[in-house]
């Protein structure tokens, strides 16, 4: 009997790119090719790429010259919003054979192996992670002046809610008891409406998921603070799954750099949110981005940013210096931050979000709270979790293994995680 043909998807940024990218494996396994464990060598190669900074299109680059190296036989396939944007630079990679598009990145599979008979475009599981994210809107129409994605993704366009049902409903078949729904840009979610048909709004979407048998928690991913309304802020607090705790953007504290930004809130609609939920749910806790060193951020505007920052105390904070991207306007703006301040915002950011996120923690100490088990071994035979609200916990490991849901008591608080005892 012939041998599987082997297959490697390497992925950078996005939950959205991971998305894809399982169903890309998902894809391959259900026509005869098996993923190459560590150290065996692929027939094909797919790398998903990221060009959201510079940091982003160095990693992709270096993903796709490893590959080469170490898989040499190997076709080469590339797609993502770095070969969106320049493709011209990855063409002449070794080992590339093809660029495939955004526009095209649904039929990649098809593009590549054009006499395979290929399974639709969705997942069925969500490998290496206990939580399962389902694409439910691609692209984005804001145009912030700092965002290269509107040009690399296009313009919004959502998923049925019937084709989203189906897949969380095998997803929850397939044993994920948490779904997060995602995109590039969740707020502008409409179901899709045919000529005649009026839009889905996204608490629509979030209350048809929550009703799902045998689902245990429901996410929902990134989102603007001006996108939280009335009525998907109650269909969060009041469901049956839904967690109490969201990744909400801030980029800047500073409302003269959100006008800059081109972002469609201000600091104030950002706390009222917050506040919002916090009211109705005192556990409720927030993730969120913050940019740092963008082109003439003062002192009292990065200021304004540690403000919010204490006064909501953040579960986290992804941090991301200022990165300038061609066809931006923030690329021509004037007055740039220096290197050196840019370092020296980030550091203090970071101190302060990490003293934020402990003393967050610390609260909870003493408290039960049921935890779901992830893929994420530490040492010394512990792995983690996180609560409902989004709190990250250390298990001892020989009690456990991942995607168990389980009561725990907090007996004490650590540099990144609560240490949780298992209540028999």
């Amino acid at each position: 009997m012939k041998a599987p043909k082997k297959f490697k998807v390497v992925t950078l940024g996005c939950r959205t790119n991971q998305y894809e990218s399982q169903a890309y494996a998902d894809q391959l396994r259900a026509i005869g090719y098996s993923q190459a464990e560590e150290g065996e060598e692929a027939e094909l190669c797919i790398v998903n790429t990221c060009t959201v900074t510079q940091s982003a299109d160095s990693s992709s680059r270096h993903q796709i010259r490893q590959l080469a190296r170490l898989n040499p036989e190997a076709k080469i396939v590339v797609t993502g919003c770095l070969a969106e944007r320049a493709p011209e630079e990855l063409v002449n990679l070794p080992g590339v054979e093809r660029i495939v598009s955004n526009k095209e990145k649904e039929n990649l599979i098809h593009l590549i192996l054009p006499d395979e008979e290929i399974p639709e475009f969705a997942i069925e599981q969500f490998e290496a992670h206990t939580r399962a994210f389902v694409k439910v809107q691609d692209g984005c129409n804001s145009f912030c002046t700092y965002c290269i994605i509107p040009y690399v993704r296009g313009r919004s366009r959502s998923r049925r809610l019937d084709q989203i049902l189906e897949e969380a409903r095998g997803l929850i078949r397939n044993g994920y008891k948490e779904i997060v729904l995602t995109g590039i840009n969740i707020g502008d979610f409409d179901g899709a409406p045919q000529e005649g048909e009026k839009p889905v709004r996204l608490s629509d979407l979030v209350r048809a998921v929550d009703a799902l048998t045998g689902l245990k928690r429901l996410r929902v991913s990134s989102i603007d603070p001006d996108e939280v309304d009335e009525d998907l802020a109650d269909a969060i607090l009041n469901g049956k799954t839904t967690c109490h705790s969201m990744h909400i953007v801030l980029q800047s504290g500073s409302n003269v750099t959100l006008k800059r930004m081109n972002r469609k809130y201000t600091r104030e609609i950002f706390l009222e949110t917050v506040e919002k939920l916090k009211a109705a749910s005192p556990h409720f806790t927030f993730t969120t981005d913050v940019i740092v060193g963008f082109p003439g951020e003062s002192e009292s505007d990065f200021e304004d940013t540690l403000e919010i920052m204490g006064k909501v105390h953040f579960a986290k904070v992804h941090m991301f210096p200022y990165s300038a991207r061609k066809r931006t306007r923030a690329a021509l703006y004037p007055n740039k931050v220096p290197p050196d301040v840019i370092q020296q915002r980030k550091q203090r950011l970071l101190r302060m979000a990490e003293q934020h996120a402990f003393a967050l923690r610390q609260a909870y100490v003493g408290q039960r709270r049921w935890v779901l088990v992830e893929n994420d071994k530490g040492e010394e035979g512990m792995i983690y979790g996180h609560t409902d609200n989004f709190l990250r916990v250390a298990l001892n490991f020989e009690e456990l293994k991942p995607n168990d849901l389980v009561e725990v008591e907090l007996i004490a608080n650590g540099a990144d995680a609560l240490l949780g005892k298992i209540l028999t």
